[in-house]
């Protein structure tokens, strides 16, 4: 096989507003839900919020610059919406705006690509107020804020991804309640999944309408590579069962204009799925210029044994509906600081699957990368020798897949810097770039060394 990546082949690095750019009471921003879910007393590891993250904001041109020494092609960043859009409706916040104009200008400057995510989960507090993700109308605010950003930013932006992993907006955020808001209603969640797909759709309407020449329009999945434990059936529906869940669920509508019945037979208990209006689908089935695929580890399942406990009922029960009958095993193997198996033949088995599923949509891996405990040494270089590997390991997988036909274009290191990880908070470090996060220095770790080797040769080096 070989080890050298195609010509054009696009190489970058990931980030996400509110987990790195700070500056959250600054320029007109206001409230989303995940300022509302860190003030919240035990949802978020050590009380830590993204109000000052990595000072991205403040930090932009220093940030590109790195970006530069490290020779990336493409920088994957999103748009804070109540930055842009203060409380999700009317016009846009030109003081919101100009960050977002001057990054795109640094980027293009230094030969790096823009590539825009619309939503990474920040919804403006007041539109979850008003119902959030479960209402329709939320959709359509969504679709508006694209247009906007459209017209805005269209000049400078070639990439537009709509949506970054709706399943954790849906599920984590409106099932598990470990995510904001913090919800924990089944029916509300599939709602919620509904109305991302149709954001998704409209969005992308939007953009293809904003934006002048040919804009290129993704989304961003986080699939799921979902294995049986054995080969019985029990086992194999048990798979069917969260794969309809985790992936299906979305790429039934944005690939092929239907939602699977299986879905709605197993989740008939919960909802009839009226809230799926006459011509949604086909909304939904917006074309894609690609689809991004987001991987850090598979899922292992089986049918459950009837020992397992019952769901509880506030945050931390389980992100999966209707699955009662499913246990949820950890994968063999080695395992990454956030306890995810490493495991990079996943990657390759969704290349692949959506290579046959949709023949002719160019792929982008819009995010892998892994959390390590990295620490500076005494000389103050930080080593990550663990993270190279998980990276090696999966850049890997992508020319497997290239080999087999897969039409991969790019791959996005998750994540370019330390940052905000969520209801971890800062414990958990993501980053090619070290944070301190008492100054805020950044220092390359020697993956980001490793990483910027490999996009000067285009090749994976052996070993």
């Amino acid at each position: 096989m070989t080890t050298t990546f195609p010509p054009g082949f696009l190489w970058g690095a990931a980030t996400a507003a509110y987990q790195v750019e700070g500056a959250a009471r600054e320029d007109g921003r206001t409230d989303s839900i995940w300022d509302t879910f860190c003030r919240t007393p035990g949802r978020v590891l050590g009380g830590d919020t993204g109000d000052v993250a990595t000072d991205h904001y403040h930090r932009r041109a220093d940030d590109v610059r790195l970006m530069a020494g490290l020779g990336l092609g493409a920088y994957r960043f999103s748009a804070s919406w109540p930055r842009v859009q203060p409380t999700g409706r009317g016009p846009l916040s030109q003081r919101g705006l100009d960050f977002y104009r001057a990054l795109a200008d640094d980027l293009l400057a230094h030969g790096i690509t823009p590539v825009l995510t619309l939503y990474h989960w920040d919804l403006p507090q007041e539109l979850e107020d008003a119902g959030g993700w479960p209402e329709r109308t939320t959709a359509h605010r969504f679709a508006d804020y694209a247009h906007l950003v459209g017209q805005a930013l269209g000049d400078r932006v070639p990439w537009w991804i709509t949506l970054n992993e709706p399943w954790c907006s849906a599920f984590l955020g409106y099932a598990a309640g470990i995510h904001a808001p913090g919800r924990t209603d089944d029916e509300a969640a599939l709602r919620a999944a509904h109305h991302l797909n149709l954001a998704h759709g409209l969005a992308a309407q939007a953009v293809r309408a904003a934006v002048p020449g040919r804009p290129q329009v993704a989304v961003a999945l986080n699939a799921g590579a979902v294995r049986a434990r054995t080969d019985s059936p029990e086992d194999a529906d048990a798979a069917r069962r969260v794969d309809a869940l985790a992936t299906r669920i979305f790429t039934g509508p944005m690939l092929h204009g239907a939602y699977p019945a299986d879905l709605f037979a197993d989740t008939a208990a919960l909802t009839d799925w009226s809230f799926v209006r006459d011509g949604d689908t086909d909304v939904i089935r917006h074309p894609l210029d690609a689809l991004g695929v987001n991987y850090y580890a598979p899922m292992l399942v089986s049918a459950a044994d009837g020992k397992a406990p019952p769901r509880p009922a506030g945050p931390g029960r389980s992100p999966w509906p209707a699955t009662d009958g499913v246990t949820f095993h950890q994968p063999p193997g080695r395992r990454t600081a956030m306890d995810w198996a490493v495991d990079p033949t996943g990657l390759y088995d969704l290349l692949t699957r959506f290579t046959r599923e949709a023949p002719g949509l160019p792929l982008l891996v819009t995010e892998n990368g892994a959390a390590y405990d990295d620490k500076p040494g005494a000389d103050g270089a930080v080593h990550d020798p663990e993270r190279i590997a998980y990276l090696h390991a999966h850049l890997e997988s992508v020319l497997r897949a290239l080999a087999d036909g897969a039409d991969v274009r790019g791959y996005f290191v998750w994540s370019l810097l330390d940052n905000f990880e969520w209801a971890y908070g800062y414990s958990k470090r993501f980053g090619m770039v070290y944070v301190d996060y008492a100054t805020q220095a950044r220092t390359p770790k020697s993956s980001a060394r490793w990483y910027a080797e490999l996009i000067r040769t285009g090749r994976l080096p052996q070993g």
